[in-house]
């Protein structure tokens, strides 16, 4: 090959970090306090921090962020909604990793739920053989 080989001590200073694996059943306990006084708790709070993106909204501290999402998306949802605001909770959106694409962009993935999927896999009826369990036996008794 043509030129100097490659420095082995030299590091990357693009180097891309690892993504953040997301568990697939969401943080663990009860909604955080609704961190924006003196305003009513969104219904729409308590689903949010159920969802596996706010395992990372917590490690962040995004607690307000996610607080002033869920305040427009109440507002978004009626039907006197302007462009702008609609535009905002689309923004807000992309930013708390709310979308496939964001989560992409963050580099954000959710965990597979292993056990639930164990849970889930149909156990195989029978070896397909053709044997009967009375011939089996007898065979594995001739091997013993």
């Amino acid at each position: 090959m043509p030129g100097p080989a490659p420095d082995p001590n030299a590091r990357r200073r693009n180097k891309r970090q690892a993504a953040m694996v997301l568990p697939v059943g969401g943080r663990v306990g009860r909604a955080p306090a609704f961190p924006i006084k003196g305003q009513r708790v969104p219904a729409v709070w308590r689903e949010l921090w159920v969802t596996p993106q706010s395992a990372a909204w917590e490690k962040l501290g995004y607690h307000r962020t996610v607080a002033r999402y869920a305040l427009l998306l109440q507002s978004a949802e009626k039907p006197d909604a302007t462009a702008a605001l609609l535009n905002e909770v689309r923004q807000l959106e992309d930013r708390l990793g709310l979308t496939p694409m964001s989560m992409k962009r963050l580099e954000w993935v959710i965990s597979d739920d292993e056990v639930s999927e164990k849970r889930s896999e149909k156990k195989p009826a029978s070896k397909s053989d053709g044997r009967t369990p009375a011939e089996r036996r007898r065979i594995m008794q001739a091997v013993v």
